[in-house]
């Protein structure tokens, strides 16, 4: 890159930093951060499970802004050093200062991004769950597809996927999976993925090499913590053991450890079979089961304001939220926000932050 290209980035990065910093308010934030960690050292702290819960996610999660934001300015100085050495005609020092300018640039857009993670449940843990659609073997391959998307994204965040629940195509990939991921936020970025996507290619299981169109349903809850009150009545649930079934490997297990739980008065079934301790998938289905009914009421909250504020549900075609075109040109793009990417290699490699920032700023306007 030019100087002179660099110093102009620089120069915008350097007026949103100053903004955010404005908006953060960081003597607030460290003078509560200062009040948490007092309530932390009561000697009657860990008594009540739920609040002491609460307390130290809000310490942690304002810890961790704090930190990622100082982080940003050291970034900052530090390029502004490497920009005088180059200017002074210290050229060794270029292709340093290119490589930092541009991990400046990301850390900037992803924290500009992140403080737009203000929902109620938005730094929760997420419960991801991936259906195939109609389309047999294609449609499977397609869920498994996702799943891997899925999964190197949580890679690349330093998040830890566990499965929870696991049902096998017939022949190739998955009909149905259930994952946890856990990490700051999880749920405030993958909410992004809840919906339908839509995958249009050459079918690699069609001799004929037709090109075929497959669907795949992407659902997001937040996990529910110790910091948050469900009340489930004994009457309204049902629950049922099994044994967990699979194509091999971690997926088979057999006793009948595996638990389904059926919500009567939501009609919502969750299932757990990724412990081989019935006891232990029986408290993960009812953490599921908390999350699908915090979901539920988040859902009615959000048809209330689309009513009040006169919107109307989107009809249509399949409802997607995304489509990968991969044949006769190659294109992920999301129908929401209209962000869009031409190289679907490196989605599928879990490449997708371009379409969660979007969303989250398109969520933020609309």
């Amino acid at each position: 890159m030019d100087i002179l290209d660099i110093k102009r980035e620089f120069s915008e990065y350097k007026k949103k930093i100053e903004d955010i910093r404005g908006s953060l308010d960081l003597e607030k934030r460290e003078n509560r951060i200062a009040e948490l960690e007092k309530k932390t050292m009561e000697d009657n702290f860990w008594n009540d499970k739920r609040t002491s819960s609460a307390i130290i996610k809000e310490m942690n999660g304002e810890k961790e802004l704090v930190a990622e934001f100082k982080n940003l300015v050291t970034e900052l100085e530090n390029e502004e050093v490497l920009i005088e050495f180059v200017e002074q005609g210290e050229t060794d020092f270029q292709e340093e200062l290119e490589e930092k300018h541009l991990i400046l640039g990301k850390d900037v857009e992803h924290f500009d991004t992140r403080l737009l993670l203000d929902g109620d449940y938005d730094s929760n843990n997420a419960i991801v769950t991936i259906h195939s659609g109609a389309g047999g073997t294609e449609a499977c391959d397609w869920a498994d597809m996702l799943y891997r998307m899925y999964s190197r994204w949580c890679s690349d965040k330093k998040y830890k996927i566990s499965e929870m629940d696991f049902m096998p195509g017939d022949s190739v990939g998955i009909k149905s999976i259930t994952f946890m991921v856990e990490g700051m936020n999880a749920f405030g970025y993958l909410k992004s993925e809840k919906g339908v996507h839509r995958l249009v290619r050459i079918s690699p299981f069609d001799a004929n090499k037709k090109r075929h169109t497959s669907f795949a349903s992407v659902e997001v809850v937040p996990e529910v913590d110790d910091s948050i009150e469900v009340n489930i009545e004994p009457s309204d649930i049902r629950i049922d053991t099994y044994r967990a079934s699979g194509a091999g490997g971690q997926h088979v297990n057999m006793t009948d450890s595996a638990v389904r739980i059926t919500h009567f008065p939501t009609g919502i079934v969750v299932t757990c079979q990724r412990e081989r301790s019935q006891l232990n998938n029986r408290e993960t289905a009812m953490k599921l089961l908390k999350s699908k009914l915090i979901e539920l009421e988040m859902k009615k909250k959000e048809e209330e304001l689309k009513k009040l504020q006169g919107e109307q549900s989107d009809i249509g075609w399949g409802n997607q939220i995304r489509s990968y075109v991969f044949q006769p040109y190659t294109l992920v793009k999301d129908h929401r926000t209209n962000c869009e990417s031409g190289n679907i290699k490196a989605v599928m490699d879990g490449d997708i932050d371009i379409f969660i920032n979007g969303y989250l700023r398109w969520n933020k306007v609309r």
